[in-house]
């Protein structure tokens, strides 16, 4: 960076330090010129924003970002590519996105780079192809699996494509990485939209309210726990959040799997008992509990994360519960769901069908 006759160098990566932005503002006022030499494309998740958020006037000369030579050099099409950068605080929720998504581009940084989001990934099947040294004499392209990435020391600056398929680009979409959320046909699908076992598969109405409770959506990570049929889980999923689905039960195991895939979403499958199979786990934004039971839901409130709601099949085990989630530390609230189908009769008329209850606990941490 070059201000008039002088020179400011700026050590380490983006975003642009505040005293070199008040170096540049001085260079403005003092009518004298200068350039901000960064890597690619300035308005590209770089230091462009930082200038016109503080007023500087610019003239902007684009290039290649490195995410667009890595994509080059793979001859992999750019609309499927969700592209989040890795820096500071967006780091966690850059890692959910590539645990969601099967082609994410990465903008990383020291400290966040390849072998850190591999590490993360521990779980997911998940090819990084990582480029060093864009644009320049010394750039090199690897194509590893994430264990080989999480051992490698990588050279810096660098950028990560991170695939779910490293054979095979996803569809192509008017919006550059997919269509957009909420999906188009909506959620809290119908039964007939899942493979259920009988009595294991949410109403679409409780769904519903607990998708509302959950939060769902690109950057967080839900555990969907005694997942059943997965049915919740799936519809996380295709709201944009990372999912991991923990069932006991090998038949609905078959299940969650069939229902992932049914809806094109990637659902990462805990097959083992709760809450032992709890441990270990990255920690969530939010849980789902498919059980009531007591030990399940102080293992699943252990973790803390910032919502829980859990589904009750017994007006017995409201009390407990609760007890359970308020003796973790969580404000609790609830509501019990009564459904009935409106029926249709020749005629025009219609009738209220069978009615049925559900009741849901939810809970934010006080």
């Amino acid at each position: 960076m070059a201000a008039g006759a002088g020179a400011l160098e700026v050590p380490g990566p983006l975003p642009l330090p505040a005293a070199a932005l008040d170096a540049l503002a001085a260079a403005v006022e003092a009518d004298e010129s200068a350039v901000v030499l960064v890597t690619g494309d300035p308005g590209y998740f770089g230091v462009l924003r930082a200038l016109r958020e503080r007023g500087l006037p610019t003239v902007c000369r684009p290039a290649v970002t490195p995410l667009q030579l890595l994509a080059a050099m793979l001859e992999w099409p750019w609309d499927d590519i969700a592209v989040v950068t890795a820096r500071g605080s967006s780091f966690r929720s850059a890692v959910n996105v590539c645990r969601a998504r099967p082609a994410v581009g990465v903008l990383t940084a020291p400290g966040a780079g390849p072998a850190e989001l591999a590490v993360e990934l521990a779980g997911w099947r998940r090819t990084l192809a990582v480029l060093t040294g864009a644009g320049g004499p010394a750039a090199d392209l690897s194509i590893v699996d994430a264990v080989e990435a999480a051992g490698r020391r990588w050279p810096e600056p660098n950028v990560v494509l991170c695939l779910a398929e490293p054979a095979r680009p996803g569809p192509g979409s008017w919006l550059a990485g997919g269509a957009p959320v909420p999906p188009g046909d909506g959620w809290a699908l119908g039964q007939e939209a899942f493979s259920v076992r009988e009595g294991t598969g949410s109403s679409p109405e409780l769904r519903a309210l607990a998708l509302t409770k959950l939060a769902p959506r690109p950057g967080t990570l839900i555990w969907d726990v005694a997942a059943g049929s997965g049915t919740v889980g799936v519809e996380a999923a295709r709201l944009g959040a990372a999912v991991i689905a923990v069932e006991n039960d090998p038949g609905l195991c078959v299940r969650i799997v069939a229902n992932a895939e049914r809806h094109g979403v990637d659902v990462r499958l805990v097959d083992g008992p709760v809450p032992e199979s709890l441990a270990g786990l990255p920690r969530p934004d939010a849980v789902y509990l498919g059980t009531a039971q007591p030990d399940v839901v102080r293992g699943c409130a252990a973790v803390r994360a910032p919502r829980i709601v859990v589904e009750v099949h017994e007006l017995g085990s409201i009390g407990p519960a609760r007890d359970a989630l308020v003796d973790s530390g969580y404000t609790v609230d609830g509501r019990l769901v009564l459904t009935a189908p409106v029926e249709g009769l020749h005629g025009g008329g219609a009738v209220i069908g069978t009615a049925s209850s559900s009741l849901l606990l939810w809970g934010t941490p006080r």
